[in-house]
């Protein structure tokens, strides 16, 4: 069983501690995503598990092994990264078994896990050719090839999608994914790209400043965000988040604006708080995801509407703030319209001010 557990691991450079203390249990087969902003701590823990970066305190464990002072050949990983790092003289053939020749794996066996590995990623036509010779898609199916060739317990991904384009981003998650059903390894991938956790995580976990803010499955984090770091950080656009003070059960806003808040919301009066709600729970009348929600209907001017096709973005105010909301089946809209917007209230979220906890 590839069951990794870290527990109280901590990372310091000299006196400065940048991975404080982190507790996490990746179960046998999972695919969990560390995800957060640039220097949250993320890729530092992927090296650690790794053993490519020496531990300052705590215990990683790989099944039933306590790996702190293995090396990295030691501790049957394998890991991908942004740079692909392909042998620019050896054909892909060469490049997907040197790890396994270097090892002194024999040449049927070297032959029989290529050959697996290129029929797994569509590789067969590829073989003979070198890097040179490839696209940047085909390059990573490379990369990710040699690891698989390893047969190890655990697949580590370091942001590998990042030198890709936007197109090719989107096919990769799908070959990822792909991989991970077939191959049914643990893995554990790190990205700053809050999309690429949505859609290849079985659970996310979110770091800030060497800590982890919340473990979760996607939904859980996008629907109930611990705190106003989670919610402004998962979601695409982010969660509209405006300041406000608890008044006899409303939210009351710096524009004046009373928003009744959730009968279940943890609130006192006079209580400063941050109210959130997500785009979609923000629509013109007539072109919400919920049309039968209990809502409360506000006017506002759009700033700019963003046409995407099946959606438009519409910016506007409300609270003092900038906020978005959610266009379905769109219509043209202009800049300066004045349209009736529903606010969904069941889907309200509310946070404490000062802490940021959430509050429901």
């Amino acid at each position: 069983m590839a069951e990794v557990r870290l527990e109280k691991v901590v990372k310091r450079y000299g006196k400065l501690e940048i991975v404080h203390g982190i507790d996490l249990a990746v179960a046998h087969n999972e695919f969990v995503v560390l995800v957060g902003p640039s220097g949250c701590g993320k890729s530092t823990t992927l090296r650690m598990i790794a053993g490519l970066e020496e531990i300052s305190g705590g215990t990683i464990r790989i099944g039933d092994r306590v790996v702190n002072e293995l090396p990295p050949r030691s501790r049957n990983i394998s890991m991908v990264f942004q740079s692909y790092a392909l042998y620019p003289h050896m054909s892909v053939r060469e490049n997907l078994g040197f790890g396994l020749k270097i090892a002194g794996q024999g040449e049927d066996e070297i032959k029989k896990r290529v050959d697996e590995a290129a029929e797994i990623l569509g590789l067969g036509e590829l073989l003979d050719r070198l890097p040179q010779h490839l696209s940047g898609g085909q390059r990573q199916r490379v990369a990710m090839g040699r690891a698989i060739v390893r047969h190890p317990d655990v697949f580590l991904f370091d942001e590998p999608l990042s030198n890709l384009d936007a197109k090719l981003r989107g096919q990769m998650r799908v070959e990822i994914k792909k991989l991970h059903q077939r191959v049914k390894t643990t893995v554990i991938y790190v990205t700053h790209d809050q999309v690429e956790a949505m859609t290849l995580a079985d659970r996310i976990v979110i770091m800030r400043d060497g800590h982890v803010e919340q473990v979760g499955t996607p939904s859980e984090v996008f629907e109930r965000p611990v705190n106003t770091f989670v919610a402004g950080f998962i979601g695409s656009p982010p969660m509209n988040l405006i300041e406000a003070v608890v008044t006899t059960g409303k939210a009351r806003l710096a524009d004046g604006i009373e928003v009744p808040l959730p009968p279940d919301a943890r609130v006192s009066e006079g209580l400063p708080i941050v109210l959130g709600f997500r785009p979609e729970s923000f629509a013109p009348r007539g072109h919400s995801l919920h049309a039968d929600a209990r809502a409360l209907s506000l006017s506002r001017t759009v700033v700019i509407a963003e046409p995407l096709g099946t959606e438009t973005i519409l910016f506007t105010t409300l609270g003092g703030k900038d906020v978005q909301g959610k266009m379905l089946a769109p219509r043209p809209v202009s800049p300066g319209e004045q349209l009736e917007f529903t606010l969904d209230l069941d889907r309200l979220h509310v946070f404490d001010h000062a802490s940021g906890v959430t509050l429901r």
